[in-house]
């Protein structure tokens, strides 16, 4: 079978739902899984131990998109000084647990996204451009995640995708360039090519 009938194909369903467990930086250890109508439910397995050290080494790289597009980490969102100096007016919050830092200082839209393969993130793609399109004619728009790999990147993506007319490869290749650390997880990689083709075929009729 062809990659572009593996991709025609696709459907998320087909995605066995599997329990994620993530550790927070204070050494809560988190169970996300999907109850029979599709909701993420998030289970504290441990509060946390005495002495747990997690990785706090910040990651404040700034990766510029395009004009008045900007990418990073939940990091980059919570420096006051970085985001004044990159000029952000306008904030996309990806990050599941990541509050809005500076509700006052600048306009937010929050979209809690699971870093799943089986999440549909094309489902947030029509309110987060219209986002986006705000924030570039008002100033600049960061959009982050937890780390700024996976949520963001495909977002960003996606983005590329619909308003520069890029094919995937092109527009991970462009992303990439400006943050070499980027890794769409292997759901987000096959909705974005199925997204570029359902775009291209938009074009055909």
């Amino acid at each position: 079978m062809s990659l572009l009938s593996d991709i025609e194909g696709f459907s998320k369903s087909k995605l066995k739902p599997v329990p994620t467990k993530v550790t927070t930086v204070d050494g809560r250890l988190l169970q996300e899984d999907k109850d029979s109508h599709g909701r993420t439910v998030v289970t504290v397995l441990d509060k946390g131990k005495l002495g747990f050290v997690g990785d706090t080494k910040r990651d404040l790289q700034v990766a510029e998109i395009l004009p008045g597009v900007v990418m990073g980490s939940q990091d980059v969102a919570q420096d006051l000084e970085l985001l004044l100096q990159h000029k952000v007016t306008h904030i996309l919050n990806l990050a599941y647990m990541v509050e809005n830092q500076f509700p006052d200082q600048f306009q937010y839209l929050r979209l809690n996204i699971l870093d799943l393969p089986e999440t549909d993130i094309t489902d947030f793609f029509d309110e987060a451009f219209s986002f986006i399109d705000r924030g570039r004619q008002e100033g600049c728009v960061l959009v982050h995640c937890n780390a700024g790999v996976s949520r963001s990147a495909a977002m960003v993506i996606g983005y590329l995708i619909k308003t520069e007319g890029l094919t995937f490869e092109e527009a991970f290749d462009h992303v990439r360039e400006q943050r070499a650390s980027i890794r769409p997880n292997d759901g987000f990689t096959i909705q974005l090519k199925h997204y570029e083709l359902s775009l291209a075929k938009n074009l055909e009729k």
